[in-house]
């Protein structure tokens, strides 16, 4: 295979200046479905013409009279006037779809005749992901997101050359981390070929070779995966629809109620494929600007979380899991992708299924300032200990009444840079939240909890899947843990500097 060696300027795409999308962009975006009308129109011509050639007569069909009607010609005139009005559309569409990146915001503007624009600043994103669908693999392009913080704040660059895409995301994540540029040229390889270029695209689940170096922490075997969407609770209501379908059926000895079924079980089988297939070739792995997260097999996603970006953690394991020693990480963060987990779920699924081993692995990239040797053993206990003396501030006796079985596994514990929330026994759950993401931090109590000299905690931060919440711990100590973590808040908060991650270093 012959290789190219291109050295391409760095921060091309960082100089101010506005640039266009791929030129395949309004293709991929709606052309798609343009071909696919004008494909059934020239398949229905191609039989009418093979028929008449042997003498078949055909049915009413709209075709065959257009055919053999006197408007013809004109709809020949109108279809070439639609297709140019829409190649025209497709091209201005391409040509005032433009963007730009400064040192503060990156900016998109579009539209012909509604014109749209659209900033996000870079000391505000939360992430960049990069997702390749299936068709536009083939063609080798990509679609860059940066997600940026606040409600649909994410900015879109759909679509960009595949090795674009991997630049425009070095130099936005450089850009936000506060690293200074003292090079101006960046060495990629490139196969001596188009196809070349196609398969190895297709092959790799990552192009950028800086993101290839750094290897996955986790392997997601195929034996773990396939049992954990077979115990999910999916399956739970799937099995529950069929037997109360059985039921239904052996009561009234009438079979239609199983037509109902069939949509239902077809549904779920699509569902089980989807969720397989982008679950396959899942990684995750630490690179200088974060944590990178990718999966997928026909379509890929490779997600970037820079440093600070995570503000709560969730480790939970389900029951029907729980004699697998399985586990599941989520997290909360200030924006959204449009993309979806790897296992079809919310992008706040970093881990969709893993031993315990895996979860460690990925809080210690997760949750860096946990990374010393008691922290590790507080996390570890916090997931598998039944509770007693372990580390944690446990409810006391007086909350069986409302915490049946989890009263002894109902605690908080403390550390300089996060907090632990450790609840459940039947559903087991262990928060995490860095002390430098917390917003505020309230004691609430009902009549049955002063009753009891009990209070509930919650942790509050950005929204999402996990809710940093503790209910029924003793009131003196849901009040030491009040002022203990207002106070850690504050002063982590305000010695963060995780926004500019890599602040003073220089890209040599």
């Amino acid at each position: 295979m012959t290789r190219v060696t291109e050295r391409i300027p760095e921060g091309r795409f960082t100089d101010g200046e506005w640039h266009r999308m791929h030129p395949l962009t309004p293709l991929l975006k709606g052309g798609i479905a343009l071909v696919a009308i004008l494909g059934y129109f020239v398949y229905q011509a191609r039989d009418i013409l093979i028929d008449q050639f042997f003498g078949v007569e055909h049915g009413e069909e709209p075709l065959v009279w257009l055919v053999e009607s006197d408007f013809l010609l004109i709809a020949i005139a109108v279809i070439i006037g639609g297709l140019l009005l829409f190649i025209g559309g497709f091209y201005l569409s391409w040509r005032m779809h433009t963007f730009r990146i400064t040192d503060e915001v990156v900016e998109v503007r579009s539209g012909i005749l509604f014109r749209t624009n659209r900033r996000g600043r870079l000391d505000r994103i939360q992430g960049i992901n990069i997702t390749r669908p299936f068709l536009a693999r083939l063609v080798g392009t990509a679609k860059l997101e940066v997600n940026v913080a606040g409600n649909d704040a994410n900015v879109q660059l759909e679509y960009l050359g595949s090795a674009a895409a991997d630049e425009l995301r070095r130099e936005v994540l450089r850009l936000a981390s506060g690293t200074r540029v003292e090079t101006t040229e960046h060495v990629v390889d490139a196969s001596g070929s188009i196809i070349e270029q196609r398969v190895n695209e297709l092959l790799a689940p990552e192009l950028d070779a800086e993101a290839l170096a750094a290897e996955s922490v986790v392997k997601m075997h195929l034996g773990r995966l396939v049992g954990s969407l077979l115990l999910s609770t999916t399956t739970l209501v799937l099995i529950g629809f069929v037997i109360a379908g059985i039921i239904v059926v052996s009561l009234t000895g009438e079979l239609f109620y199983l037509g109902g079924a069939i949509p239902a079980i077809i549904g779920m089988g699509s569902f089980y494929v989807s969720r397989f297939t982008r679950s396959l070739r899942y990684s995750i792995a630490g690179t200088p600007d974060g944590i990178r997260v990718g999966f997928g097999l026909l379509s890929t996603s490779n997600e970037t979380l820079p440093p600070g970006r995570i503000h709560s953690v969730l480790v939970s394991q389900p029951l029907l899991w729980r004699p697998f020693g399985w586990w599941e990480i989520k997290i909360n963060r200030a924006s959204t992708s449009s993309a979806k987990g790897a296992a079809g779920q919310a992008n706040t699924t970093i881990l969709p299924v893993g031993h315990i081993h895996d979860v460690m692995q990925v809080l210690a990239l997760v949750l860096p300032d946990m990374t010393g040797e008691d922290d590790v053993q507080l996390l570890h206990r916090g997931l598998v200990s039944p509770g007693g003396e372990d580390g944690f501030v446990n409810s006391s006796k007086r909350a069986a009444p409302i915490r049946w079985f989890s009263w002894r596994r109902n605690g908080y514990a403390l550390t300089p840079n996060s907090v632990l929330l450790r609840k459940g026994r039947i559903w087991r759950e262990l928060i995490i939240v860095p002390t430098a993401r917390i917003q505020s931090v309230s004691l609430e109590d009902g009549p049955i909890l002063r009753r009891l000299s009990l209070g509930a905690l919650r942790v509050h931060t950005v929204a999402g899947p996990v809710s940093a919440s503790l209910g029924a711990i003793d009131r003196p100590a849901a009040i030491a843990f009040l002022e203990v973590v207002s106070k850690a808040a504050v002063t982590s908060s305000t010695n963060d500097t995780s926004h500019r991650w890599r602040s003073g270093e220089a890209l040599a």
